[in-house]
């Protein structure tokens, strides 16, 4: 529990409502979707830029560790308070603040949800790209703070294109602003893409201006299966050498696709043993040709069914599989481990074929799934944790796993942040002075150490 004075320092900032300590109620904010958890001792909702400064300022003169929530919804332990302390929950700090799609921006809170910037954007024409598999739960603080990705990152890029400015509160409780509402600036340090992916270490994120979209005139939509999971991701690749950047392609293997249906009962093959999700938005001509090349490569590639979307509704039935491969393959075990690990595309077909390799050498079960456009894969592993010998061989599978990654040329995380689960692993794929210098910047700004401690730096 926090110090007495320290408590009623911070109910001067907010109301009885708006603290929470009490066991029970701090249970909900000790947890995200990784596999540790540890409590705080308060949770924390502000409303204001202003409160969360008051909130740091307290907690930088008491040396209280700082956490930042959005809706938990992290696979890495990034958001858990892992030397207790505050977590600041930004649920109330939920406004859209200005949609102004003329100079193509919108400006919101760290709480507001990501499919409501969309639903924000949608009568003017508009979307914000990035959307990851748990765009309708998770905020654009939390985005922001792992750098999220999602399906539609192939051709349009992460959350970091898309941050044109922001907000920021310091570990010591000063405010700072940088960016701009312009397209183009490149005053001073690009410090968005030093805060953005910075998992909460460095600074608080409490408002975002955000670049936008039009959306496009034409989307096309295929689902196509193959009878080889190793054809599967060669069609990727081709498609890519092609020249065509669709804007997502999705694979699945026969393992996810069949716990897909044994819930969601979507009419997908059984049968398979990889698919593709593939989609490709623009001019309905160019859409056109590149529907034509995309057909011809992935039956070059033995492709055994290609089912392309005739409706809105279709597409959407198409998608809502894709979406809920997570939430069905958690209904398997008590516990799931789902990794991020991205490789060249032209490496995509031999990561594939190490992570199945490496999962059967442990007695595992694995589901592939794969933004395999970009090379980015998320094997998941239900295992029980309660179960040490079981838990064990998950743990070295997946450090084999990280392994192969490296070896291939690729790296620890394409979207999901490093937080507790990867740290140890950074050696990897960055020398010492890389990570000395890092922990440099870190000391920096933050040199007390009260932003979200234990994680990677």
């Amino acid at each position: 529990m926090l110090d007495t004075q320290v408590k009623n320092e911070l109910m001067t900032i907010v109301d009885t409502g708006r603290y929470l300590d009490r066991p029970e109620e701090l249970a909900c904010y000790a947890y995200d979707a990784f596999v540790v958890e540890a409590l705080p001792d308060a949770v924390i909702f502000p409303e204001t830029t202003q409160e969360v400064s008051d909130i740091v300022k307290i907690a930088s003169r008491y040396k209280v560790p700082v956490t930042c929530r959005g809706a938990g919804t992290s696979v890495c332990g990034a958001p858990i308070p892992l030397r207790h302390g505050i977590v600041i929950c930004f649920s109330k700090m939920d406004k859209i603040i200005d949609v102004n799609t003329r100079d193509r921006y919108i400006i919101v809170q760290p709480g507001v949800v990501n499919v409501d910037v969309q639903k924000a954007l949608a009568p003017f024409g508009f979307f914000y790209p990035p959307d990851p598999g748990s765009m309708n739960t998770a905020t654009i603080g939390g985005n922001m703070a792992m750098n999220a990705g999602g399906p539609r990152c192939l051709k349009y890029g992460v959350t970091i294109d898309y941050v044109l400015g922001m907000e920021v509160v310091l570990a010591s409780g000063d405010i700072i602003r940088f960016g701009s509402k312009n397209i183009k600036d490149v005053t001073g340090y690009k410090l968005s893409s030093l805060f953005c992916g910075s998992e909460g270490t460095l600074g608080i994120i409490t408002e975002a201006i955000l670049k936008v979209r039009p959306l496009p005139e034409t989307v096309k939509t295929l689902m196509v299966t193959f009878d080889d999971l190793d054809n599967t991701a060669k069609a990727v690749t081709d498609i890519i050498g092609s020249g065509i950047i669709p804007v997502a392609m999705e694979l699945m293997d026969k393992l996810t696709l069949n716990t897909i249906e044994d819930v969601a009962n979507l009419g997908l093959d059984r049968e398979a043993q990889g698919s593709l999700l593939i989609e490709i938005d623009g001019v309905k001509e160019a859409c056109e040709r590149e529907m034509t090349l995309i057909i011809e490569k992935v039956k070059e590639n033995g492709a055994i069914h290609v089912q392309e979307a005739k409706s809105e509704v279709e597409r959407e039935r198409l998608w809502t599989a894709r979406r809920s491969a997570y939430g069905v393959f958690a209904k398997l075990a008590p516990d799931i481990v789902s990794e991020d690990v991205t490789v060249p595309v032209s490496k995509v077909p031999a990561m594939i074929r190490k992570i199945i390799e490496i999962t059967e050498k442990y007695g595992l079960k694995v589901g592939v799934l794969a933004h395999a456009g970009d090379g980015n894969m998320h094997p998941m592993i239900p295992a029980n944790k309660a179960d040490k010998e079981e838990w064990q061989r998950v743990e070295r599978a997946f450090d084999e796993i990280f392994q192969a990654a490296a070896a291939l040329d690729g790296t620890l995380s394409g979207e999901h942040g490093i937080g507790l689960a990867k740290s140890d692993y950074l050696p990897l794929v960055m020398n010492k002075q890389t990570i000395d210098f890092m922990k440099k910047i870190k000391q920096a700004v933050d040199p007390d150490g009260i932003l979200n401690p234990g994680k990677f730096v």
